[in-house]
């Protein structure tokens, strides 16, 4: 008997711009829609407003309800994603479970990030707590990051049972193609010797400006070193602004949002992969990074894949000592990368959607025993 295709509405951030929720959606959609399943993506992120592209835009509180109802009613499973830092989250993720259990369905809720949030978990924010027990229990099941958040899930009272770790990162992250660059960018390459990229949101937890005057002393003790900065400009004319007054706008390269290919493309011919939040857990970038062969320089934050050389937050000495360290000694630091095991966590994704448990913790017990077979 053949299959029915499963049904799924992601109600998420989705590129562009290019960032962890909205690629980690990107490549969930092309896995399923390859298997024959439908996936559909309610946008409600930044670009949603772009047009003639591959989801459906939300244009408003009262269209939100009218798309998640309207799918609802043609037997599509909502697959909510949200995180402990963003309060526009908890009601659009509340009006998307209360829309699912009225048309008699359980949704599905992935949690993204670590373990320590603005909101999350309970010893941050215990006004919320009700909030959370609903937002806890209404689903299915819920997808997280690791056994970490897993933990803190469970301590308001959810059934550990429903709660399924898997890891943002997916083999399908490295699938690219090499392309030729922008001339802008190509020119950089030539004009300096080390050359570190970072991916940022022009927002405060990026502490870009740090990095900035981090970028500005290393300059004076290495004068070939170039910074790239990818992400949408959104929001960067402080930055801009500093580059030029800290007088290194000849050595910092703002290029903008990229396609998947143009991004991995840049990080594979960098001598440094440069992260800046702490509040990211180990971060997808992170690990494409290392897959790649390209030591990283992050902000410790506890989670850090192994070989990682971290620094302490805002601690722009430490942030020069590091980068120094891997710039002026780049064949060493290659050889101290550690290339993480990446399977294809889409595929567990997929399964868990599909009300397939057994499958899902199936191959995250035979994940596992490979990592112990490994150590």
């Amino acid at each position: 008997m053949k299959k029915q295709p499963l049904k799924i509405l992601e109600i998420s951030s989705y590129p562009p711009p290019r960032a962890g929720w909205g690629m980690r959606v990107y490549f969930l959609k092309k896995e399923m829609e390859k298997n024959g399943d439908v996936c559909t993506v309610l946008n409600t992120g930044k670009g949603r407003f772009l047009t003639g592209r591959d989801f459906e835009p939300v244009l408003s509180g009262l269209d939100y309800v009218k798309k998640v109802f309207k799918y609802r009613r043609q037997g599509f499973t909502v697959h909510m994603h949200l995180n402990g830092d963003s309060p526009k989250g908890f009601v659009l993720t509340s009006l998307a479970l209360i829309l699912s259990l009225l048309t008699f369905d359980r949704p599905v809720i992935t949690f993204h990030a670590g373990p320590l949030q603005k909101y999350f978990p309970q010893s941050r924010a215990p006004q919320l707590n009700l909030l959370y027990k609903f937002i806890f229990s209404a689903p299915r099941h819920i997808i997280c990051n690791n056994d970490l958040v897993k933990k803190a899930i469970m301590s308001y009272g959810i059934n550990g049972k429903k709660i399924v770790p898997i890891q943002a990162f997916s083999r399908q992250y490295l699938q690219f193609d090499e392309i030729q660059l922008p001339t802008a960018t190509e020119a950089f390459f030539r004009k300096f010797k080390h050359v570190a990229c970072s991916y940022v949101f022009f927002r405060p937890e990026f502490f870009i400006d740090d990095m900035l005057r981090a970028t500005a002393e290393i300059i004076k003790k290495e004068p070939e070193f170039g910074l790239i900065i990818l992400g949408s400009d959104l929001g960067s004319e402080a930055q801009k602004k500093l580059v030029d007054e800290l007088g290194i706008t000849a050595h910092v390269l703002f290029a903008g949002d990229q396609d998947h290919d143009a991004f991995l493309t840049i990080m594979s011919r960098v001598q440094v992969y440069w992260r800046t939040p702490v509040k990211d857990g180990i971060a997808s970038s992170v690990l494409e990074a290392l897959s790649l062969g390209v030591p990283v320089v992050a902000s410790e934050n506890n989670t850090r894949p192994e070989s990682v050389i971290t620094y302490e937050n805002s601690n722009i000495e430490d942030m020069v000592d590091k980068v120094l360290s891997v710039i002026e000694n780049f064949s060493e630091a290659q050889k101290r990368v550690i290339k993480p095991e990446v399977p294809d966590t889409i595929g567990h994704e997929i399964n868990v959607l599909a009300n397939n448990l057994f499958g899902a913790n199936a191959q995250i017990k035979i994940h596992n025993k490979e990592n112990l077979a490994q150590v």
